[in-house]
């Protein structure tokens, strides 16, 4: 395989801070979708801790906190955010990709409604970035780090299709999360800067 951390390094540095617009499981939701590949990681693959799960709407490369106006972006994506009902996301059996094991969620829309409109604010807004939505719901599972090219991703994948049981987990969507992120070669953290509600949900 080969390292995540590596690969974004050329345009995401380590240690630089990134606006990211989420959408984020709670500890439970979390906590289900990950509990049946715990210890299945061999080396070279970082697993993503429950409270790091994350399924990114838009990464928006190159721009910090301060470098756009938030008080005016919130707004305007609030206010879009009252024309989108609740959902839920449900989220499968994980695959094995180049670059770590990610689960992949459907229905595509609203999410990819979403992810359009988020983007479209955000360039809006004059601030110089670049714009890296997501194409479809998905949340990883672990990231190959340090060590990638030794993990056979074979093997990963028959260890996968050794939980001889369903792997479907949901995820209810109703706020956005518009976080500061950052990685440090082997782990992705965030500040949380705002919450945005959809339509009727409740705080």
């Amino acid at each position: 395989m080969e390292n995540f951390f590596a690969r974004v390094g050329a345009f995401w540095p380590a240690g630089r801070r990134d606006l990211h617009w989420h959408i984020l499981p709670t500890p439970d939701e979390a906590g289900a979708l990950s509990a049946p590949y715990e210890g299945l990681a061999p080396p070279g693959l970082q697993s993503v801790p429950v409270d790091g799960m994350h399924c990114t709407l838009l990464h928006a490369v190159g721009l910090s906190g301060t470098g756009v106006d938030t008080d005016a972006l919130l707004k305007e994506i609030g206010s879009y955010a009252q024309t989108v009902r609740p959902f839920s996301l449900t989220f499968d059996r994980p695959a094995v990709g180049n670059v770590g094991v990610e689960i992949s969620g459907w229905p595509g829309h609203p999410f990819t409604e979403i992810v359009d409109t988020i983007t479209q604010v955000m360039t809006r807004t004059g601030a110089a970035f670049k714009a890296a939505p997501s194409c479809y719901p998905h949340m990883s599972l672990a990231y190959a780090a340090d060590g990638a090219e030794d993990v056979d991703a074979v093997s990963v994948r028959a260890a996968l299709a050794s939980i001889e049981q369903p792997l479907s987990g949901t995820v209810f969507v109703d706020r956005l999360h518009l976080v500061e992120q950052w990685h440090d070669g082997a782990h992705i953290t965030w500040n949380p800067i705002a919450e945005v509600s959809l339509a009727g949900a409740t705080a």
